[in-house]
């Protein structure tokens, strides 16, 4: 068996053992340190063994992940979700489809804080589905579009997905955050749009609400100012060069503990779960870096990334024609697949051939975000789904399902407009760096 065809061997391994349930890092880890014996034997494997957890993590730049983190979790216990949804819904609540868009927007401006998916589904979903109910909005238009705004919580920054991307491919994590700022507005535009056209069709799946006065709508602003404060003070502290992603992951975890705190949701309770919360989510992206590491080395040894670029090189394919393959493959996987996997999985392989095609991998970082935002909510797996799912409990499956396909099609809209236009997503950070 040639050293390639051992590295597809294997990834189709890690693949098969994923999809089987078994956890990611593991599933790496094993077919790492298996695959590196086959080829270097007991010593090659005991070296790497010993020395890549500590090498893989040992960076002082890797001390921005439990940081964002922690300021993705203070903002959930300060219960900053519910003044977001409030503040827009004053404004655009009463027209139809307002609630709906109002989730989009109350995802996109929590996910500048949180930096999860995940969590933005489920802290907006316990908000914004018993309103949309009370409403007599329909279930699939309101738990698709829970699920389909917790995929910006991915892609607008500051996000673990972009921290974890520029740190395998040695990227500048700021010019990454920066350049997400214009592709994450783009989705939550695009998002807006969808619904705009279902309730254009279907005006009785979101009914028409009352109107907030002027009065209230200030109330609302007033308590939502700290929120769009400290998203500025970190974003704009990188983009005009205060702070590095690091200080500024570090300001923002002090900034969303004291709101936390002023909010009088923190006590001694809460502040235990959230570090132990904290700790947990950290401990596993650590865990799952450290697979991914042993599986690196695992394909770097196989040859199959110079492979890959010399198959491609001899096929006469234009770069554009490589890239739409590449996402193809990425919504297919995204299919049974969550995201934080294809990107550890994939990146290091598709990484060299973006290289060799002259991709910027800012840009190149941006649009396998975006496509890796598309598999959190494609069926059957898409991770979004279950999580609104078991949050709206009386909706089934399939309801949730029926309602994400126009959601899913303003997503390929979106990421088509980012390959034609690099410069969406180059522009922002030309100018601050």
């Amino acid at each position: 068996m040639s050293d390639a065809f051992l590295g597809l061997f294997g990834f189709i391994a890690a693949l098969a053992l994923i999809a089987f349930g078994v956890p990611v890092a593991i599933s790496m880890g094993v077919i790492g340190a298996l695959g590196y014996w086959y080829l270097n034997g007991w010593m090659g494997v005991s070296y790497i063994l010993g020395s890549s957890p500590f090498e893989s993590l040992f960076p002082y730049s890797f001390s921005v992940i439990p940081l964002f983190v922690m300021m993705g979790v203070f903002a959930s216990h300060a219960g900053l979700s519910r003044s977001l949804f409030a503040a827009i819904n004053s404004f655009i609540g009463h027209r139809r489809g307002g609630l709906a868009i109002t989730t989009v927007g109350a995802s996109a401006f929590f996910g500048a804080i949180c930096g999860s998916s995940l969590a933005t589904v489920a802290t907006i979903g316990r908000v914004a589905l018993p309103e949309m109910k009370r409403h007599g909005y329909d279930p699939s238009l309101s738990t698709a579009t829970v699920a389909a705004g917790g995929t910006l919580g991915v892609l607008i920054p500051p996000s673990v997905l972009l921290v974890i991307y520029g740190l395998l491919t040695q990227s500048s994590i700021g010019q990454l955050f920066i350049a997400a700022l214009i592709p994450g507005v783009l989705g939550a535009l695009f998002y807006a749009a969808a619904i705009m056209v279902i309730v254009r069709i279907k005006p009785d799946v979101a009914p028409l609400s009352e109107r907030t006065g002027w009065p209230e709508r200030f109330k609302y602003l007033r308590e939502v100012w700290q929120v769009l404060l400290l998203f500025l003070l970190v974003i704009g502290g990188i983009y005009l060069g205060w702070f590095s992603p690091t200080e500024a992951a570090a300001v923002g975890a002090v900034g969303a503990f004291l709101l936390a705190l002023f909010s009088g949701q923190l006590n001694r309770t809460t502040l235990g779960a959230a570090v132990f919360e904290t700790a947990g989510l950290t401990g596993m992206i650590f865990f799952i870096l450290i697979g991914a590491a042993l599986f690196n080395f695992f394909l770097e040894n196989t040859g199959l990334p110079q492979l890959l670029i010399e198959q491609i090189r001899s096929s006469g394919l234009s770069p554009l024609s490589v890239m739409v393959l590449i996402l193809i493959f990425y919504i297919v996987l995204g299919c049974f697949m969550d995201s934080m996997s294809m990107i550890l999985l994939t990146v290091p392989l598709f990484v060299p051939l973006a290289l060799e095609l002259d991709f910027n991998l800012i840009w190149f970082g941006i649009v396998v975000v975006t496509v890796a935002e598309i598999g959190l909510i494609t069926p059957p797996i898409g991770m979004n789904l279950f999580v609104v799912q078991a949050a709206a409990e009386d909706v089934p499956q399939s309801t949730v399902i029926k309602g994400i396909f126009p959601f899913i099609v303003a997503d390929i809209l979106r990421l088509a407009v980012l390959v034609l236009f690099p410069a969406l997503a180059l522009w922002l950070p030309a100018q601050a760096f």
